[in-house]
């Protein structure tokens, strides 16, 4: 006899996430995360080539480019008419050796204002509606450097702070779209390590293990608001 079951209508919505600063790190930690679970991805980075082999891996859509560019951001906003996830994950570091705020280079800063705030906004701007339609979630990644005033992060913290507000406010506007500021705490990650060395770096936490436990916050889905990952 025939299992009614295997005749019956099944699901076939397929989830779609983008993801930024995805070819290293907790973004392709996360990518792989998403994958696993049969997720569409569409993933951007500056770098081609890793963007390519880490797209590939995964069978995702690869867009390289800086995110600051509103070219990249309008091929990425078309590549995701249906959207169920943005995760703002690209980011700059600034200005290395890590100066104190009176050494500040000015140049820099704005440069890592445009990068840090400017872009990941602008990338929500464009990707609002299909957020919108599909009840959709938005992941910005800040850090500990935000609310913390550690020597050496002002500029960077800076950023990040502005990107905590930033969110803050779009979760009051935007009631159907959840909206996290994620601190995945420290990484064993290159940007880590060019910020404190990597000897210090490599005793950071595994990007794969931070990334399981953004993935269940995605899936959780709770409400809006400021989440620490480690």
């Amino acid at each position: 006899m025939t299992n009614p079951a295997q005749n019956a209508p099944q699901n076939t919505v397929q989830n779609t996430a983008l993801i930024t600063g995805a070819s290293r790190g907790l973004g392709l930690a996360l990518a792989r995360s998403l994958a696993g679970a049969g997720w569409r991805l569409v993933l951007n980075a500056r770098g081609p080539d890793d963007l390519r082999r880490a797209a590939d891996e995964l069978g995702a859509e690869a867009i390289a480019g800086d995110v600051a560019d509103p070219a990249v951001r309008d091929r990425l906003a078309r590549a995701v008419p249906e959207l169920d996830l943005l995760v703002n994950n690209a980011g700059g570091l600034g200005a290395t050796p890590l100066p104190r705020l009176a050494d500040y280079p000015l140049e820099t800063f704005r440069a890592l204002l445009e990068t840090n705030v400017t872009a990941p906004l602008a990338l929500i701007q464009a990707t609002l509606p299909a957020l919108r339609a599909r009840r959709g979630a938005i992941v910005n990644v800040t850090s500990d450097a935000a609310t913390g005033a550690y020597e050496g992060w002002g500029g960077y913290g800076a950023t990040k702070a502005a990107l905590e507000q930033l969110s803050n406010v779009l979760a009051a506007e935007e009631p159907d779209v959840a909206v996290w500021w994620v601190d995945p705490g420290e990484m064993n990650t290159r940007m880590l390590a060019e910020a404190v060395g990597a000897e210090e770096a490599a005793g950071a936490a595994d990007p794969a293990k931070v990334a399981a436990t953004l993935h269940d916050l995605v899936t959780s889905r709770p409400a809006s608001g400021r989440v620490s990952l480690q």
